[in-house]
């Protein structure tokens, strides 16, 4: 039996409520397989559609009706949070039931605690809800002191701090759940991020990269694998070129030099190159596995995905 954090990728969930609830029952079926054969599964996932969404829905009923209050930002998180928990937990234990597989899902509205110091706050990049015009850009930062940027000729948008996640706030929560055999649903959309302010927490408008919270969360619990599940099956060196290579496995040392010839998109592979170089180097026996949804099975056994490891022995040879 081993301990499993699964970070699922936003193809697991799509991006209306209609969608997700179709696809969350596709989701759950590898997800099963994982509880059924015995391992203690907690699942993270993405928000980025919907907790976009839940943003600009407030923004413009709160435009059009003064009765309706402006949403911060780490309570829309909080929000999506709780739907796309309720969507997963009951898609997973509907698949429970029709395996006769009697084991609780839970979902935990999840904290992480992040540093009010970290540089991602002085220099805002993660654009965040609609497109604006320049005459309503002006008015958001002057009125509501939001941080815009232009996008891609689309018009502006706001941006919010991207900060690393340095500890989960419902831990002890999470490991009993565990403890308790329990199948938990945690950091959702990376976590709600958080500021200590003496003896109080303080959310932010931030977003957590869901794979940099993923891994901490899975080092807190002391998982033995932490699954990076995405769109592929497999990480590739020369992606899109005559000489693509897929990689079975790559070492500590090999996803350095890959970084460093630029061989993963900023902003979608990095991330989770990065994520599961962190988790396989906090301790020997740690193993990560980037790998698409479908073949999470198949991953775990070493016939899919790729499998990224601290190895003493081959690290310290050149390559």
């Amino acid at each position: 039996m081993s301990r499993i954090v699964i970070a699922l990728g936003g193809n697991a969930l799509g991006k209306t409520p209609e969608e997700q609830l179709s696809l969350v029952k596709d989701t759950a079926k590898p997800i099963v397989d994982l509880i059924e054969d015995g391992n203690e599964v907690v699942i993270a996932h993405g928000n980025g559609p919907q907790v976009g969404m839940i943003n600009l829905a407030m923004e413009v009923a709160s435009s059009k009706e003064d009765a309706v209050p402006t949403m911060p930002f780490p309570e829309c998180g909080a929000m999506s949070q709780g739907y796309i928990g309720y969507h997963l937990q009951n898609a997973i234990g509907e698949e429970l039931k029709s395996r006769n597989v009697k084991k609780p899902v839970a979902t935990i509205v999840t904290q992480v605690l992040v540093d009010k110091d970290d540089q991602a706050f002085k220099n805002p990049s993660k654009p965040i809800g609609s497109f604006y015009t320049e005459e309503e850009c002006k008015v958001l930062r002057d009125e509501k002191g939001y941080d815009m940027i232009e996008d891609s000729g689309r018009g502006y948008r706001r941006v919010v701090a991207s900060p690393k996640p340095i500890d989960v706030v419902e831990k002890e929560t999470v490991k009993a759940l565990i403890k308790a055999g329990q199948v938990v649903i945690s950091v959702g959309g990376g976590g709600i991020p958080v500021v200590e302010e003496g003896n109080s927490l303080k959310g932010v408008p931030a977003v957590i990269d869901k794979d940099f919270a993923s891994e901490k969360l899975a080092e807190i619990i002391d998982a033995d694998y932490l699954f990076i599940l995405t769109a592929v099956d497999r990480v590739s060196i020369n992606f899109g070129k005559p000489d693509q290579l897929d990689l079975e496995e790559m070492s500590i040392k090999e996803a350095k030099k890959y970084i460093e010839e630029k061989h993963f998109a900023p902003g979608s592979m990095l991330p989770k190159v990065e994520a599961a170089m962190a988790f396989a180097e906090s301790k020997i026996g740690r193993t990560t596995i980037i790998a698409s949804l479908e073949k999470a099975k198949d991953a775990l056994k070493g016939e899919s995905g790729t499998k990224v490891y601290k190895s003493e022995e081959k690290d310290s040879k050149n390559i």
